[in-house]
């Protein structure tokens, strides 16, 4: 039996009937991994990946071509940021706002929101990419979180990635955004509160303490090296649910030192790789950057790291959220992040259309 057969076989026998605590998120997550197998009669998404050429005269992210707003892109190569032109937010938001009825409130809001493209080739992504040029990426994120979080109504700088056709992604060129806004998001603002709190009462940073055990443990690790890990939390919500980060605790990507950066762009590619080598195909996935909100306070507490939410339980199969999750606020998991965290491990390193990256 190969690696890759022994760990699916693994999460076929795994029966996992529990809660587990997350305490990033002050909530429990609720492991039924037996339910994985469970017969399956509804929609399927379409996995095939469709070719894509390596620059697209259609597309509004490639060098040359016109975007939305009429601006054409410059003729670039790497990484490039330009303004949404579509924003959530924004400086010129509308100030004069009729008074919200009743009880409810409302305000302005304000920010920016930019798009980072991450190359200028149509046809790559992260995981296609080689690790210096995932560096660049993760540069751009320091820099860009810099710059905005400086900014005097700025409070939080949310950075994130949303790839695949099945998170909804209305352009295929290789691209993240950022919000900068007047307001911390929520799952932050949470993150800020349990951070806090554990600080006070045990006086180690929560992120060091996750690391920590996850190392110990040891079974639901995927990559690490000398300043950076990668793991599939004990209290994992999705199926391949991927924490990636510094073994050191800082609250944000700016505060990584140059080795630190590009030891956190090579595990992270490593993760990127085996995502697509689990199925041989462009895994789709929400990735969130978690840094400190820049809102002036004091953050030594907050742990920086990055956040995988792939969507896909199995090929074809969306985590779909109804009852439990909309109805009922907690989060069911339909497998046992020791069982997935084996798969990701039993596939290889090296890219499935690279030279050598065959299983």
């Amino acid at each position: 039996m190969t690696c890759l057969a022994a760990a699916r076989n693994l999460r076929a026998v795994t029966k996992v009937w529990e809660q587990r605590w997350h305490p990033l998120r002050a909530e429990w997550v609720i492991l039924a991994a037996h339910r994985q197998d469970r017969p399956w009669l509804g929609e399927r998404v379409g996995l095939a990946d469709q070719p894509l050429p390596r620059h697209d005269p259609q597309c509004t992210f490639c060098p040359g071509n016109a975007r939305v707003s009429g601006a054409v892109n410059p003729q670039y190569r790497g990484v490039f940021v330009f303004d949404n032109d579509r924003p959530c937010a924004g400086p010129d938001a509308p100030r004069d706002l009729p008074p919200a009825p009743g009880i409810y409130r409302h305000r302005p809001a304000d920010g920016h929101a930019r798009v980072v493209c991450f190359t200028e080739r149509h046809d790559l992504t992260l995981a296609a990419m080689d690790v210096a040029a995932v560096d660049l990426v993760l540069q751009c994120w320091q820099q860009q979180y810099r710059e905005l979080g400086a900014l005097p109504q700025v409070q939080h700088v949310l950075i994130f990635e949303n790839k695949g056709d099945v998170v909804g992604v209305s352009n295929p060129h290789p691209h993240g955004q950022i919000y900068a806004t007047n307001f911390v998001f929520k799952t932050i603002a949470t993150e800020v509160v349990a951070c806090r709190e554990h600080f006070r009462a045990r006086g180690t940073t929560l992120w060091q303490e996750i690391v920590a055990t996850e190392l110990d443990d040891g079974r639901r690790l995927l990559a690490q090296n000398d300043h950076a890990v990668a793991f599939v939390p004990w209290f994992a919500r999705y199926a391949y649910e991927t924490f990636v980060g510094p073994r050191r605790a800082v609250p944000s990507i700016a505060d990584l030192d140059d080795g630190e950066r590009r030891a956190l762009a090579a595990v992270l590619h490593e993760v990127l790789v085996r995502f697509d080598n689990l199925w041989r195909m462009s895994f789709p996935y929400v990735l969130a950057l978690h840094n400190a909100p820049c809102d002036g306070e004091d953050h030594r507490a907050f742990g920086f790291h990055c956040e995988f939410h792939p969507p896909l339980r199995k090929p074809g199969l969306l985590k779909y959220l109804a009852g439990p999750e909309i109805g009922g606020g907690s989060f069911l998991a339909d497998t046992a992040p020791e069982a997935t965290a084996a798969e990701l491990r039993a596939v290889p390193a090296v890219h499935w259309q690279r030279p050598g990256g065959q299983p």
